[in-house]
């Protein structure tokens, strides 16, 4: 059963963001994966990434995440914050996904033993998860399933308001439909508003491009979270890892007259991370040429254990 929102009160705090993974689909090292950036990771010479996951609190006591990555359990054993306090407890009190795909769903299969939590999605992704009975593990008497409705505001655990809305992206890859209407806005790509004490926080992890639409909504904005997935649309093509462009993943890339860099330029947004990033990516490369032009652009690069208080 889908529960409907409520809206609870809210606590004067910091807005906290902790990044918990950073990387794309697979992390890096990717698994089979022996790219440059692959095989540097290996080496040491390069931080490795997890898939990309946050938590977010205005209290320190009462967390939120914004998906849930196959590496949860790791991901979590890093973060104090996020340890138990007693025999049986997690500060986690609610889990917001943002798409269907692997990297941001299959880490709930982790959280099953027992610690109420709320799962908040679109009706559209709870269709997804209702149609998985693996999911089911999940009890409804522990895991209370709530929808959200794409820009109705709601209340995260501690306070927090937040509010979902519609990015330009595609289904997950499992999908039947997986290659059809990509660049559509819907229920299955979202974005997370956060605001609190007038500051506002947007995590978008997936985007096909840059509507006028998100582009009005983003601007100004204190801090944006980004789709980093790849520096250039040929790039997995050009290494020989795919014979697919960013574009028929769904996913904008960061350079070129039509990459982010250049869609978010003129948007007076404070500060500017890229997150889900993918282990093909040059931009991983602490000293390369594209690390510098998006530095000198005003982007960070994110990375697990990234902290950020507003």
């Amino acid at each position: 059963m889908v529960n409907v929102i409520r809206a609870e009160g809210a606590t004067s705090s910091a807005l906290q963001l902790l990044v918990l993974g950073a990387g794309a689909g697979g992390g890096s090292p990717q698994w089979n994966c022996g790219c440059t950036v692959c095989q540097q990771v290996r080496e040491g010479s390069v931080a490795p990434r997890t898939q990309a996951s946050v938590a977010v609190s205005i209290d320190g006591r009462r967390w939120s995440l914004i998906d849930c990555a196959p590496e949860i359990l790791a991901q979590l054993q890093n973060v104090p914050e996020l340890a138990p306090k007693q025999l049986r407890h997690s500060p986690i009190e609610a889990v917001l996904l943002t798409g269907g795909d692997i990297d941001h769903i299959a880490g709930l299969l982790s959280l099953r033993e027992g610690t109420p939590y709320e799962l908040l999605a679109t009706g559209e992704l709870h269709q997804t998860l209702a149609a998985n009975t693996v999911f089911d593990v999940l009890r409804p008497e522990v895991v209370r399933r709530t929808r959200v409705e794409n820009g109705s505001p709601f209340t995260l655990p501690g306070g927090l308001q937040a509010t979902t809305f519609a990015v330009p992206g595609k289904a997950a890859l499992y999908h039947p439909n997986e290659a059809e209407n990509i660049g559509a806005e819907g229920e299955t790509t979202i974005g997370v508003e956060l605001r609190h004490a007038g500051k506002r926080i947007y995590y978008i992890p997936g985007c096909a491009h840059v509507s006028d639409a998100l582009a009005a909504r983003i601007r100004g904005a204190d801090l944006v979270l980004f789709d980093g997935t790849l520096w250039r649309d040929d790039e997995l093509i050009a290494a020989g890892l795919s014979h697919k462009s960013g574009a028929r993943m769904g996913h904008l890339s960061m350079s070129g007259p039509e990459g982010s860099m250049a869609a978010l330029s003129k948007l007076d947004i404070r500060r500017r991370i890229y997150i889900h990033i993918n282990n093909s990516n040059p931009a991983l490369l602490d000293h390369s040429p594209e690390r510098r032009a998006l530095e000198e652009a005003g982007w960070e690069v994110g990375f697990d254990g990234m902290r950020v208080t507003l």
